[in-house]
């Protein structure tokens, strides 16, 4: 499959301005752009400001919760954006987590599994222009017919973690999102849903966190917190275990079990922070991604990550372009 780099948006600043950042994106050899959705900007906004500013990148949700909106209104939301800029949309859904879903949304948090793998089968229905009444494992629809018809349906990528997701994104989807993993971890992830598609090819898109600074010992304290705030989250320990880092991580699930979470901190090693998390020099950093690609990644969402306050966001992106390494 062809490899596509990608950056994460909205960009710092005010949304209405990033214009001219968004074409010198395209410029600096990135293909894709990537939103996520969890307590800033919504998920489509910025996609659908890009599709217009510039159409050579690519679309993608990295991701849409499959909770938060209703079928039928992720339906109508994925198609309006395919209509708005065809073939160019890869719609990205997964579980996300319990604190998005159940905390901020007030939604039950129940079934991930299948949830996911209902609302691909009902968009793929959806998709086809047909009226659906069909009785999904977690919901029922009746009688639903999409009123757009986009020229090219969207792609459609599922958010997997750990081995049933990840086979189940290769059957149903045409690929797979993954993010908080190192290189060396990606051959697991990518057999897993090679092996859901039967041995055929998916795209697999990385969501890279990365911090192009020098200062060590500055990103590993940022990024110490980020592991933290994320890894205690229930499907991102299981994620971590599921790789082998559960030895490493345990004296920090336990503090953190504690309640002390400055000893939760300090028991994150340096090496699983340079694992999860790219930094160094810029020159460094586009050679550890590049190790994504070539362990089995298809496209990455670069997120650049503030640890160090001396690091210019746009300066940043400029230098992990792929235009930086020619």
């Amino acid at each position: 499959m062809p490899i596509r780099p990608g950056m994460t948006i909205p960009l710092p600043g005010p949304l209405h301005a990033q214009r001219d950042r968004i074409v010198e994106l395209a410029d600096l050899g990135f293909t894709d752009v990537w939103t996520a959705e969890s307590d800033g900007g919504d998920g489509l906004t910025p996609l659908a400001l890009t599709s217009v500013w510039e159409p050579r990148l690519r679309l993608g949700t990295a991701i849409l919760p499959a909770y938060t909106r209703a079928p039928a209104c992720m339906a109508q939301s994925a198609a309006s954006l395919a209509d708005a800029a065809p073939g160019r949309f890869v719609l990205g859904i997964g579980s996300s987590s319990n604190v998005i879903v159940e905390r901020w949304n007030g939604i039950p948090f129940e079934e991930p599994y299948r949830k996911v793998r209902d609302l691909v089968r009902f968009l793929r229905d959806a998709f086809t222009g047909e009226k659906v009444t069909q009785r999904y494992d977690t919901f029922e629809i009746q009688g639903f017919r999409l009123g757009i018809r986009p020229e090219q349906p969207p792609s459609i990528v599922v958010a997997a973690l750990r081995e049933a997701m990840l086979k189940m994104a290769g059957r149903e989807a045409d690929g797979a999102i993954t993010n908080w993993l190192a290189p060396g971890d990606v051959p697991q992830v990518a057999a897993a849903l090679r092996a859901g598609a039967g041995g055929d090819d998916r795209e697999l898109v990385a969501r890279i966190f990365v911090c192009p600074s020098a200062n060590a010992d500055v990103v590993r304290a940022g990024a110490r917190r980020a592991i933290a705030a994320y890894m205690n989250v229930p499907v991102y320990a299981a994620f971590q275990e599921w790789l082998g880092r559960g030895e490493q991580l345990a004296a920090m699930w336990s503090a953190w079990g504690a309640g002390d979470r400055k000893q939760a901190l300090g028991e994150i090693p340096d090496s699983v922070v340079d694992d999860l998390v790219v930094h160094g020099s810029p020159d460094a950093c586009r050679s550890r991604i590049q190790e994504y690609f070539d362990n089995g990644v298809t496209t990455s969402a670069l997120a650049i990550l503030p640890f160090d306050p001396d690091l210019d966001h746009w300066d940043a992106v400029q230098s992990l372009a792929p235009a930086a390494g020619r």
